[in-house]
């Protein structure tokens, strides 16, 4: 699936905005990979389970992942970021 519109939370940019500037750059380069084919293997995209199963996740890097929601076949909303504590 590559998605024609992504829309970001005022959550994930307050989060985004707050993390470590190599962090920052780590994002953007994975949201580009992301915008081609959200099932990249280089991004390690799941469904999440219990509470948040109707929420994605894909990884920036081995601590820090972008939570998000397929809204509709073409719109993806960001819906947070940082590390496993976005879960909670």
């Amino acid at each position: 699936m590559k998605p024609q519109q992504i829309l970001y939370s005022r959550q994930f940019v307050k989060k985004f905005k707050k993390l470590p500037p190599q962090i920052q750059q780590l994002a953007i380069k994975k949201e580009k990979v992301f915008k081609q084919n959200i099932s990249h293997p280089l991004l390690k995209t799941h469904r999440l389970s219990g509470k948040l199963s109707s929420y994605f996740a894909f990884s920036i890097n081995h601590s820090y992942r972008i939570l998000f929601a397929i809204e509709t076949d073409q719109t993806i909303v960001f819906i947070n970021i940082g590390t496993h504590s976005i879960y909670k």
